[in-house]
């Protein structure tokens, strides 16, 4: 991949960096946020210590995946950021499916593809230097399922989805599509929170009407149907005792067998 041609390809003026492997784009973003004066897209060709949510690893394979963070600047606190993880899936979703690739959300951060993972969405803060309790850098990583080896999917222990059309498109103009959507929503975020995504999420949810249940750490919370997210992005359950929402947290959701 090229950084130049990433920048030629999009229309978000966002500057852009690749390398060919590091350990985290996450973790390498972060580390720059105090010095950071604007939006910066940083795409690996191979993570060696890529992370998901609650601490789990992101496993890829080097050129079967795609795997960036984009550091953001969001004025406000991190009382902002209410629901900015779902508003970048529902981003993700957006550009696939206009790239031809329907895809649905699983909350609060999954992309499914034949309700298999597809993509999966880390969001980490740094307070902006010299600002406490002002702006705050956000830094969004993707990691993108193109093809998946049987060797990864081994290693990994379960289903996964990729997307083998993608996987042939240039690379360059894929990220180009996917950088162009983000920028697109992280602008629209801004001016309107996720109240803004909210009925779009919605549209999007893989098991909207479905009984599911809530787990944390292998305990079941909550079980009833699936009603889809409030515009403060809480997962709305109806249970035999009423509708509660649910905040992400630590907390899974799984179809109920």
């Amino acid at each position: 991949m090229n950084a130049e041609r990433i920048m030629a390809r999009s229309t978000s003026g966002v500057a852009v960096e690749v390398v060919r492997e590091t350990g985290s784009t996450n973790a390498d973003l972060l580390a720059r946020a105090p010095t950071l004066q604007a939006p910066l897209l940083l795409v690996a060709e191979h993570q060696t210590a890529g992370r998901g949510r609650a601490g789990r690893s992101w496993l890829s394979a080097p050129g079967h995946s795609l795997t960036f963070s984009l550091a953001w600047r969001l004025e406000g606190g991190l009382q902002r950021l209410t629901g900015l993880p779902l508003a970048i899936g529902t981003a993700l979703a957006e550009t696939l499916g206009r790239l031809g690739q329907p895809v649905k959300l699983k909350w609060p951060n999954d992309v499914l593809k034949d309700g298999d993972k597809l993509a999966g969405i880390l969001v980490e803060t740094q307070g902006a230097q010299g600002e406490p309790g002002g702006a705050t850098w956000a830094v969004i990583g993707i990691g993108l399922n193109l093809a998946m080896p049987d060797e990864l999917e081994a290693q990994i222990g379960r289903a996964v989805a990729s997307m083998p059309w993608l996987a042939r498109m240039d690379r360059d103009t894929l990220m180009a599509a996917l950088l162009d959507g983000l920028a697109g929503a992280l602008d629209e975020f801004a001016r309107h929170g996720f109240a803004a995504f909210s009925a779009r999420w919605n549209l999007l949810h893989a098991y909207q009407g479905e009984p599911v249940v809530i787990l944390d750490r292998g305990d079941v919370l909550h079980e009833g149907l699936a009603a889809g997210v409030d515009d403060a992005g809480r997962l709305l359950l109806d249970t035999a005792v009423g509708r509660v929402a649910i905040v992400a947290g630590d907390v899974s959701l799984r179809p109920k067998p």
